[in-house]
């Protein structure tokens, strides 16, 4: 079950889930710190307990809390939570500031993405980098940053698959969703879409040369640029042509 975003007449135990789960996240109930004892909570939300605990039991799963026999529950520290479980990572961008998020987002995308690029030139099959180039080419034929960001996301995972590396595969659907909002944001930058294109060329031309110098460094240059980007968007000095 999709947690972030509950539709209307979406189960008590979702909602459950999705409020503690933020509360957790934004530091209401701080790492060490017991829940509420269960009588209260049922009583909060009006449910049995049998409901409070199958969601107590998600977010044992998802590395928020542990619970302990005649304690209840209780958060674990932050660095044990599954960060990029999707729930627990729109949450947590839901409780930062943006910016905030995003730094944190592009360092790890800074030790991630240049290493895959280059891996990725080492093994990428003849298939690999026409899924690659496929997503770049849908990148081109782009509209408007809307439309831009669905073959965005395809380019860059593509690119993970094409490490043949099961691990980074993974890692690069898990951070989908952050991805998504990263891009969302360089996206509000005038030129996205003038800027954005020739970074992403330099890196599917040195893949597809089997260039893993060059794959490292094209990646390590989008990302810098990104980085630049977003920070001129968030200081509010990337300003719409009038």
């Amino acid at each position: 079950m999709d947690y972030r975003n509950l539709p209307n007449g979406k189960s008590m135990h979702g909602r459950i889930v999705q409020e503690l789960g933020m509360q957790i996240v934004s530091g209401h109930f701080a790492p060490g710190q017991r829940l509420p004892p269960e009588p209260s909570l049922c009583e909060t939300y009006g449910v049995s307990r049998p409901v409070l605990r199958e969601a107590t039991r998600v977010l044992v799963a998802k590395g928020l809390v542990v619970s302990k026999p005649r304690v209840g529950s209780v958060v674990r520290p932050r660095e044990e939570w599954h960060m990029l479980d999707p729930d627990v990572l729109s949450w947590t961008m839901r409780s930062i500031p943006e910016g905030e998020f995003f730094q944190s987002l592009m360092t790890v995308r800074q030790i991630i993405e240049p290493a895959a690029a280059a891996l990725a030139a080492i093994h990428a099959s003849d298939d690999d980098v026409t899924r690659i180039a496929d997503a770049y080419a849908r990148m081109e034929k782009a509209r408007d940053a809307r439309e831009l960001l669905e073959p965005d996301l395809d380019f860059h995972r593509a690119i993970m698959t094409a490490t043949h590396s099961d691990m980074l595969a993974y890692i690069g659907k898990m951070l989908s969703l952050a991805l998504s909002e990263s891009i969302k944001l360089t996206s509000r930058h005038p030129d996205t879409h003038a800027l954005s294109l020739p970074r992403h060329k330099a890196i599917l031309t040195a893949i597809a040369h089997h260039d893993a110098l060059a794959a490292r460094q094209a990646s390590i240059v989008q990302l810098d640029n990104a980085r630049a980007d977003a920070n001129s968007i968030l200081a509010g000095t990337a300003l719409e042509p009038e």
